[in-house]
């Protein structure tokens, strides 16, 4: 038993060079690789979060600037369906006034044309009258000319 526990001090102590030498190589790894490593793959994960971050706050700008947009879309729209309204309004009056003028100027012709009508019909009668009053001296005259002849 004594040369199994010699022989076993042997091997541990044959090992210990190799135990270190695992040792310093698991540091050396840590130092050199991993932690190198964790870094980069720290800085891409924040980069990629940063961009997707700066993605979703762009995303954001551009729905908050499509709205503003289409706010003012639709201001326009009313602007235009307002002035549009306005000059419909306007066509109306001026239309009304129009005709409203026309029929002033239609009564008024008709207003002359029967005042003149009115005269005519006086001045005719007129000329009846003093026409039937020579026709009635005449046909006097000719009568009492056929009785005394």
């Amino acid at each position: 038993m004594d040369e199994t526990l010699q022989a076993l001090g042997g091997i541990l102590l044959r090992a210990i060079p190799t135990f270190l030498l695992v040792v310093f190589l698991q540091f050396y790894l840590r130092m050199m690789f991993f932690k190198p490593m964790e870094k980069v793959l720290k800085r891409r994960h924040d980069a990629t979060e940063g961009a997707r971050q700066l993605a979703q706050q762009s995303m954001e700008r551009a729905s908050a600037k499509t709205a503003e947009y289409e706010a003012a879309i639709r201001a326009a729209r009313v602007e235009v369906y307002q002035a549009r309204e306005s000059m419909y309004k306007q066509l109306r009056e001026h239309q009304a006034a129009e005709l409203a003028a026309a029929r002033a100027r239609a009564e008024a012709a008709v207003r002359e044309a029967r005042e003149s009508l009115a005269r005519d019909v006086a001045a005719a009668q007129a000329g009846l009258a003093a026409e039937s009053d020579a026709l009635a001296v005449q046909i006097a005259n000719s009568l009492l000319r056929r009785s005394a002849a």
